[in-house]
């Protein structure tokens, strides 16, 4: 039973160890560095302009949805770039072309969704 618990005893130690490292930093951290708060200080920075008017401000959903289609986009080439490599390799070739044309025909399916939504369509 020693053998089989082992591996997570130390597993265990590594993660209680790193645990104990990070407090350790935070407290000393807390105990040396200087507080004297001004009002220059607790005011809120804003790329070295200060701060002008409230701190709400509308924001368009189509550049969510500009984002969003990047996401996308950004997946499907993390995933069609290793696919790539892998179907050249033999006993791969049928089985991960039909599934690529699966991805991408989902890919395909959301552009075609937004294309007739008008996302696509800059105003």
């Amino acid at each position: 039973m020693t053998s089989y618990l082992s591996p997570y005893v130390v597993l265990a130690t590594v993660a209680l160890a790193g645990v104990g490292f990070v407090a350790a930093a935070y407290g000393v951290n807390r105990l040396l560095a200087p507080r004297r708060p001004t009002p220059e200080k607790l005011l809120t920075y804003e790329s070295g302009v200060d701060p002008v008017g409230e701190g709400w401000a509308h924001t368009h959903v189509r550049y969510y949805v500009y984002a969003f289609l990047y996401v996308v986009f950004a997946v499907d080439a993390v995933y069609v770039f290793p696919w790539a490599t892998v179907f050249a390799s033999p006993g791969f070739g049928t089985t991960t072309l039909v599934e690529m044309f699966v991805f991408l025909g989902l890919l395909a399916t959301g552009i075609v969704y937004a294309l007739r939504r008008g996302v696509l369509t800059w105003q």
